[in-house]
């Protein structure tokens, strides 16, 4: 018990090598493992990212058992290795609701497999396993990734037979899948019916409506919970709120939400909410303003911040702050941000200096530096698929 106990507490534990130690430990004393020794090793060394050896001590069981498999299938998962963790999965015998979830779960991470968790939903439907309130989050997620609100429908309706519906944490899964689809009407049903909503409530509806071409609902949901005070916002609110204002063109509005979460909140603006308030202030056409302020920041500007107003000079036409902004972002990340030629490019070519755009142009050739082309997710009958520029549907 002091070996298992040692082993499992490894993911908490400052000594990354503890579980690895205790493992070698076992081996020179000879000690015969027994299924109870062998998971709390896996488990151990999945919890510090170390999936090999968990593979390892995993194989040696005679009977590898379904809370063995959960945790190889959470470990590859996390690390990307789809087809280890779909290996372990189809060979473990008997399957319990959990390795279930852990499919689900990892396969809800990225659009490209959003799609195989909802047949996975499916097949452990028909083998009679119930699911949780983690397999119904993990699923919406899975919806709002690839904007299947057909599907995300469906599953409210399954919810609604269910005492989970009322859940905070359904709510505001439905809340932001149906955000993410576009369907606002849809989220805002789910938001004005949940008996308690919280923080993540609260700023999925923020989010959603800002990021629909809502800005004046965005931010009347985001005085309401000011009001209100029974829920503090947290980064992502502040930062929705903020979107919300530079999509409305309110600066003074924007100040004020930048300014509240020092003075009110005692919380400490981000790079990103930087980058937001130069975006407001440059869609504003304060240019001039929106320099000032990257100037006055308590930390160096980074990526993002000199990228808001890269585009923001573009759009008004301000050639010489477009420079300026150009030659800072390239110094923090030029080669990672192709698009930051380009758009000193564009913003060149539309002030008509076409030698500018040639040196340019030949300034990202000798740096081996390109940009992709252009593509946008489109639904179809196979789910959402990328079509890029020139492509033919």
């Amino acid at each position: 018990m002091i070996l298992k106990g040692s082993t499992s507490g490894n993911a908490g534990s400052r000594l990354p090598f503890t579980g690895r130690e205790v493992h070698a430990q076992i081996l020179k004393s000879n000690v015969e493992g027994d299924d109870v020794l062998y998971t709390a090793l896996v488990d151990s060394y999945v919890k510090s990212g170390r999936v090999e050896y968990a593979r390892r001590v995993f194989d040696l069981m005679l009977d590898q058992n379904v809370i063995c498999s959960t945790s190889m299938i959470t470990g590859y998962m996390n690390q990307g290795r789809l087809e280890d963790a779909e290996d372990v999965f189809h060979k473990t015998v008997e399957k319990d609701v959990v390795v279930y979830n852990a499919m689900i779960e990892g396969y809800s991470k990225s659009v490209e497999t959003a799609k195989k968790a909802i047949h996975i939903f499916i097949d452990m439907q028909s083998l009679n396993f119930k699911p949780t309130i983690s397999t119904f989050a993990s699923i919406i997620g899975a919806c709002s990734l690839f904007s299947a609100f057909e599907i995300g429908q469906q599953i409210q309706g399954q919810l609604m037979k269910t005492e989970l519906f009322t859940d905070i944490k359904i709510g505001s899964a439905l809340i932001d899948m149906y955000s993410k689809c576009g369907r606002t009407d849809d989220a805002r049903s789910i938001f004005d019916s949940m008996p308690r909503k919280n923080v993540y409530s609260w700023t999925s509806m923020i989010d959603g409506y800002g990021k629909n071409g809502c800005p004046n609902e965005s931010l009347e949901l985001f005085d309401r919970m000011i009001s209100e005070r029974h829920t503090k916002p947290n980064y992502v609110t502040f930062l929705g709120a903020l979107s919300a204002c530079a999509h409305a063109g309110l600066v003074a509005k924007g100040r004020k939400v930048f300014e509240c979460m020092d003075r009110v909140y005692s919380m400490k603006p981000r790079m990103e909410h930087y980058a937001c308030m130069v975006d407001l202030l440059g869609r504003a056409g304060s240019l001039n303003q929106a320099l000032q302020f990257v100037m006055q920041m308590s930390e160096r500007p980074n990526s993002d911040v000199w990228a808001a107003l890269l585009s923001s000079c573009r759009l008004h036409g301000d050639v010489e702050l477009a420079k300026i902004a150009a030659n800072e972002l390239f110094k923090v990340s030029g080669e990672s941000r192709p698009g930051a030629y380009v758009a000193l490019s564009n913003a060149l070519a539309d002030a008509g200096k076409w030698d500018s755009v040639s040196q340019l142009r030949e300034l990202m050739k000798a740096r081996g530096i390109s940009k992709g082309t252009g593509f946008t997710w489109i639904g179809t009958d196979a789910g959402l698929e990328a079509f890029h520029a020139g492509q033919s549907l």
